[in-house]
């Protein structure tokens, strides 16, 4: 779960790690306010979305005065910005964080993120901050130096140190930076988080560490033990369509092709996907039902698939286990009751009660392509393919 920037600075504050002067705005008035609160110019007025690179995309300005916050933070309130990881679509910004802006010495980047080949918590660091960390990891991956922790110990006041040393800092510096980081692990490991990043954690003319801009992730799995951080989800950011799916238990990602998919595991979905290029086309959508779908959850994942315009052609592909094929097509049969049903739909059904799954189908009226195997299912596609281009 993604949370906003401002909400993240308000736990780095928790966590004893300094951020800028400032405050939220969601009118213009409100901006004028906040930077007069803030008593010193220029301020900084930054877009509250679930998404870097605002500021290429126009979404963090520079209010020289009063007059300056007014009408930049009118221009920004209510429009959708349109980041490099937003799509094309676009988030809406119905925030803005205003803050005091700082004379900057040195930037650098401080993250903690899970590495799962090793299976234990990494912590990521580079005197190159304010880039995108991805951008530099595949481009100059030297610039980055990795401390891993041991779960069962947590991370030491030693790899703190020994870390901001491998960035060139002198030991003052270090002995200020330190504590900065133990706090962010903290706050990692407290808030079940799946990352926590200051971006840049700034050297500020007075010699001291601020974190001018942060990312925080919680893990979702975790949220039943922190209802105070599930509040703060703003479901604004969110794919209308993806919301929908979530309040139902079901893992839906809207994508951009043309092919609605229902599949039930996540390996087996991105299989589907493959083969779905393979076919010739683009998945509209990842939908992975679970295994602890019921045939309710099926009808509606179905209504949400079908709800997407995109959607030319419809494939579900079950590998019955935990999920059996008879749930699966009854709820297929219910929501063909529901729902008009325009688009062709290949399925595929195998393992648990696969026979019975095919009968239910056979008789609920669907007008559907049932196949037996992978193989199968890829010739289907690419018939269907054509049909839809002809």
């Amino acid at each position: 779960m993604k949370i906003y920037e401002y909400q993240a600075k308000q736990l780095f504050e928790k966590y004893g790690i300094a951020v800028p002067k400032g405050s939220i705005a969601r009118t213009s008035r409100e901006a004028v306010l906040a930077a007069q609160s803030i008593a010193t110019t220029p301020v900084v007025l930054k877009a509250q979305v679930y998404a870097g690179g605002r500021g290429k995309a126009g979404g963090i300005r520079i209010a020289r005065n009063l007059d300056d916050a007014e009408s930049l933070s009118a221009g920004l309130l209510g429009r959708r910005l349109v980041t490099a990881q937003t799509g094309p679509e676009g988030k809406p910004v119905n925030t803005l964080l205003v803050e005091e802006q700082l004379a900057v010495r040195k930037e650098i980047y401080l993250g903690i993120a899970i590495d799962r080949a090793k299976r234990c918590p990494v912590v990521l660091a580079s005197s190159e901050g304010g880039v995108e960390i991805e951008k530099l990891a595949a481009e100059e991956p030297r610039k980055i130096v990795t401390e891993y922790v041991d779960p069962a110990c947590g991370l030491r006041p030693f790899q703190a140190s020994r870390l901001f040393f491998s960035l060139g800092l002198a030991p003052h510096l270090v002995n200020k930076a330190a504590p900065i980081l133990l706090g962010l692990w903290r706050l990692f490991v407290e808030n079940d988080c799946a990352n926590a990043e200051i971006n840049p954690l700034v050297l500020t003319d007075s010699l001291d560490f601020v974190a001018l801009d942060g990312k925080v992730t919680i893990d979702d799995n975790a949220l039943f033990r922190h209802p105070e951080l599930a509040s703060l989800h703003d479901a604004s950011q969110e794919n209308p369509l993806e919301a929908e799916a979530s309040k139902l238990g079901l893992n839906y990602i809207k994508l951009t092709g043309n092919v609605g998919c229902m599949v039930n595991g996540a390996g087996l979905a991105m299989a589907t996907m493959d083969l779905i290029k393979i076919a010739g086309a683009d998945p509209a959508n990842f939908l992975d039902v679970g295994g602890g779908a019921t045939a309710t959850m099926i009808r509606e994942g179905l209504g949400i698939i079908l709800s997407d315009h995109d959607v030319r052609i419809l494939f579900v592909n079950i590998f019955g286990g935990i999920l059996r094929c008879d749930t699966l097509a009854t709820g297929l049969a219910e929501g063909a009751k529901r729902l008009d049903i325009r688009v062709p739909m290949i399925v595929r059904l195998e393992g648990t009660n696969k026979d019975i799954g095919q009968r239910i189908l056979a008789s609920s009226g669907l007008n559907l392509v049932s196949v037996s195997g992978l193989r199968e299912a890829a010739e289907k596609l690419k018939t269907e393919v054509k049909k839809m281009r002809s």
